[in-house]
């Protein structure tokens, strides 16, 4: 039986002792095994997951293991959990935690910074200065689950409740693994500043995030919103978010056709989500003097910038990490207001002694994968079913 002091259950939703977990051994090899359900402590709560999706990021981490650290290394042969993109359901609250209750459906963020350090007490806990600096020590320093904590490829997690969004009962599963995707494309524009209704924005590179970011740019008024991309599938799933034009850089220059695009003119602002080689100097390239870009993805390799014309053009130019200043909050609400349709990117689900299958569709892109999911559901009825069996039985 579950049982912590000072945490608090419910009959309505039973916890288990132990859980099923994938564990991380060699680059590569992911294993279906058996961990105790964790405790959460103070201002936490146990979140049983009912859906996790897959990023890219989980793909490198599990690959090639950075950006994870885990006990001051990479993650490899630590019983490590990946995964970062998960929702379900309040299980057991820690102590001292009333903001939510047991039974309640949740999407959460990845990251809860210290809170101490400047970063944290700007709202920018996506640049907490304590990041990995808590290994082993949830207690102190940032927490990032899926990064340098167990993530949500299992069947329960303990998260922070400043990493917890409520989401409406009416909002499917898979859609609420998407906010944190939506939040990521709304803290760039969040961070870019300025944004007005009819001011002009280029989203680079149609994957998960950037076509939510032509969403997001779409509902908050942007005009002309332009996508570039090398896939004319995934181009039309932009045009049906809300792109004003799309662009197959494969069969023209992306920078003459924003510029022809928007009367000659670079556009307001660009965001880069692609990770191309030559992506920020075509950037740069498309926005106007004094326009901004923000950089969303990770170049797998250096890559030489012409600093000298940014110089000359007064650009600027920003790097995000993840989700920060409770951007998903405000991607939720665009969501629940039906202001664009997420599931659009929703491609695939798999369930969770499937993972392996499901990696391998979001990692080759198999029958056009975009936004792979993986859900615990099926597992949860065969054990109600099992449970009734054996009741029965008895």
């Amino acid at each position: 039986m579950y049982k912590h002091d000072h945490v608090r259950t419910s009959a309505d939703v039973p916890v288990p002792e132990t859980m099923r977990a994938w564990v991380l051994g060699d680059p590569d090899q992911l294993t279906l095994t058996t961990k105790p359900v964790p405790a959460p402590k103070r201002a936490e709560v146990l979140v049983r997951i009912d859906a996790v999706a897959i990023c890219a990021t989980d793909l490198e981490i599990i690959h090639h293991g950075p950006p994870a650290m885990i006990q001051g290394g990479l993650p490899y042969n630590k019983n490590f959990t990946p995964g970062h993109e998960y929702m379900g359901t309040v299980a057991a609250l820690g102590p001292g935690v009333d903001e939510y209750r047991i039974g309640e459906r949740v999407t959460v963020e990845i990251h809860a910074g210290c809170g101490q350090c400047k970063r944290c007490r700007e709202g920018m806990y996506t640049s907490c200065h304590n990041y990995g600096l808590n290994y082993g020590d949830v207690d102190k320093g940032h927490r990032a689950n899926g990064f340098t904590t167990d993530g949500g490829f299992c069947e329960y997690q303990v998260n922070h409740i400043n990493t917890l969004v409520a989401i409406p009962d009416e909002m499917s599963d898979e859609e609420a693994t998407l906010v944190v995707t939506a939040g990521t494309a709304m803290y760039g524009l969040t961070e870019l500043g300025g944004l007005v209704a009819g001011e002009s924005v280029v989203v680079t590179g149609p994957g998960p995030i950037g076509l939510l970011g032509v969403a997001v740019a779409k509902a908050m008024g942007a005009h002309p919103v332009i996508l570039t991309g090398t896939r004319d599938n995934r181009l039309k799933i932009g045009l049906e978010l809300g792109a004003d034009h799309v662009i197959n850089v494969r069969k023209e220059d992306a920078v003459e056709a924003v510029r022809r695009l928007n009367d000659g003119k670079g556009v307001d602002y660009v965001v880069e989500c692609s990770g191309a080689p030559n992506a920020v100097n075509e950037a740069i390239r498309m926005v106007n003097r004094g326009g901004k870009v923000c950089l969303a993805a990770f170049p797998h390799e250096e890559t030489p910038v012409d600093v000298a014309h940014i110089v000359r053009n007064n650009i600027y130019v920003y790097g995000i990490r993840g989700e920060g200043k409770s951007a998903t909050h405000r991607a939720e609400a665009f969501m629940t207001q039906k202001r664009f349709d997420a599931t659009k990117i929703h491609t695939h689900t798999f369930d969770l002694h499937e993972l392996p299958t499901a990696l391998r569709y979001a990692r080759e892109h198999i029958d056009d994968a975009i936004k792979v999911v993986v859900t615990t559901r099926n597992a949860e009825l065969a054990r109600a079913v099992a449970a009734e069996v054996t009741a029965s039985n008895n």
